[in-house]
């Protein structure tokens, strides 16, 4: 374990691992379960997961979706009518044998994905033409019964959303396959301050049962990539397993077309891993719990003024929408300083006795410019200016993280036209190779570089050649983007 800073958490420098799992605790995120792989998400990290919720939610509202509930359980004959959906989950299910103090007749799937209830759901209610489109959308959890848990990025138990939408033709499905693709990609970038990689997964990466899967893919501060939130067409798949049909305007009985689409709390693994430093969380503003703190300093009685001021400050913070905290704790303002930037405050705001006199406050940045001891600098703001200056200056952290995350990922990425360089690209960030979409060659590259395809970028220039690593004709027109991921 490497040196820790003053709130004991190792550099994200010297070690990404340690620096991750104990940042998690630190910032007071969430913590383990009691059975293995499961998390407690608490109530800071249960906010960020709150919000972009709230968000996602309402961009799936303005595009015609419903909310909707369906069971935990699932009986385990519905995840068999679909074989390659039940091969693929296969490995991850848990399953109830015994409920009541009795052995179940047929056992129970504790929902690993909702396609096959959905699916029988959707064969009792689709019955004409007339009944399509369905779009609907859960907020839920699942299970799947993990190896190698990590607290957000891989647990036994999540929460995610999960649309599921049917539709008469391929045409229609195709079209809702790739507008929620297209919402996945802004709301990450506008919200989370993300830039991805978006494109198609090889078929050996696909869903199982999907015809097509969209994937956006992040580079973390690490390099490696983070599957973000993927879009399925699923094609008539679940509709023959499930028979749902419906009767056209010929009244011809067709099977509909079928899609599905989610993001989960991996997205807070996300946040965490693309934005961090050696100081700890490095929050975009509009996933931010707090987005400003208001730091009062004094001692005794010279601390009472500052404080009152304080909280007539945030008064105005919050009636001009920005979610703001006084921190008045006992505690030196280091400390203070010290907790708030480990748990990724946007903008720490300062306010002593000469402050005070002058009516006016400091004001830092989490990421920012700093000076020449490596402190950040500080801007003096009016009282009377400060509930325009903090949301104006909150937009232009949003961007500047983003700019900084582009720049990041660019400067990890590259085309890769050998294996020797294909070889060192993966080792820092992602490669762009031409490659033969054969699944064994995909598996040969896994064991020999421990990376995979993510996606065949759908902005991607046209190109063929010979794959990168077997010499055999590329399979796509286009390069895939291959990385080491989470």
């Amino acid at each position: 374990m490497g040196k820790q800073n003053e709130l004991g958490v190792t550099p994200m420098s010297e070690d990404v691992s340690a620096w991750y799992n104990e940042l998690v605790f630190k910032a007071e995120l969430a913590d383990r379960g009691p059975a293995k792989g499961t998390m407690v998400i608490r109530p800071y990290g249960y906010r960020i997961w709150e919000l972009l919720q709230e968000q996602l939610d309402q961009r799936f509202k303005d595009t015609g979706h419903e909310n909707a509930y369906f069971p935990l359980f699932i009986p385990q004959s519905y995840l068999q009518r679909e074989a390659d959906h039940v091969e693929g989950f296969a490995p991850e299910l848990a399953v109830v044998t015994h409920g009541g103090g009795k052995e179940l007749e047929e056992p129970l799937v504790v929902r690993p994905t909702s396609e096959t209830v959905i699916g029988e759901m959707y064969s009792r209610w689709i019955a004409s033409y007339r009944d399509l489109p369905v779009l609907i959308n859960a907020w839920n959890n699942v299970v799947r019964w993990e190896l190698r848990p990590r607290i957000f990025l891989r647990t036994t138990e999540f929460l995610w959303q999960e649309g599921h939408t049917a539709h008469a033709d391929e045409a229609d499905a195709m079209e809702e396959t790739l507008k929620m693709f297209g919402v996945y990609q802004e709301f990450v970038r506008n919200v989370a301050a993300i830039p991805m990689v978006a494109g198609e997964k090889t078929p050996g990466e696909r869903f199982a049962g999907a015809v097509r899967t969209y994937t956006i893919e992040g580079m973390m501060r690490d390099g490696k990539a983070l599957q973000s939130g993927t879009s399925h067409y699923l094609g008539t798949n679940f509709a023959k397993a499930f028979d749902i049909t419906f009767q056209d305007r010929d009244n011809e009985v067709r099977h509909v077309h079928t899609t599905s689409w989610g993001m989960s709390t991996r997205m807070v693994g996300a946040v965490i891993l693309a934005h961090g430093d050696d100081a700890g969380l490095v929050l975009p503003p509009r996933l931010a719990p707090i987005q400003a703190v208001l730091v009062p300093i004094g001692r005794g009685d010279q601390g009472d003024a500052p404080r009152t001021k304080a909280y007539e400050l945030a008064d105005r913070l919050r009636a001009a929408g920005v979610r703001v905290h006084v921190d008045d704790r006992d505690a030196s303002p280091g400390f203070r300083f010290n907790d708030w930037e480990l748990k990724g405050v946007p903008l720490r705001i300062e306010l002593g006795p000469r402050d005070l006199e002058a009516e006016q406050v400091l004001v830092a940045q989490r990421v920012g410019e700093v000076d020449d001891r490596g402190r950040p600098v500080k801007e003096a703001v009016g009282f009377d200016a400060l509930a325009t200056f903090v949301p104006e200056r909150l937009d232009a952290y949003h961007d500047q993280l983003l700019q900084r995350a582009i720049a990041f990922r660019d400067e990890h990425s590259g085309p890769a036209d050998d294996w020797a360089t294909f070889g060192s690209l993966v080792e820092r960030g992602f490669a762009a190779a031409l490659h033969c979409g054969r699944t064994v060659c995909e598996d040969d590259v896994k064991a020999r570089t421990g990376a995979t395809p993510r996606c065949i970028p759908t902005d991607g220039a046209d190109e063929r050649g010979p794959c990168v690593a077997c010499g055999e004709p590329s399979a796509y027109g286009k390069r895939v983007v291959f990385a080491k991921a989470y």
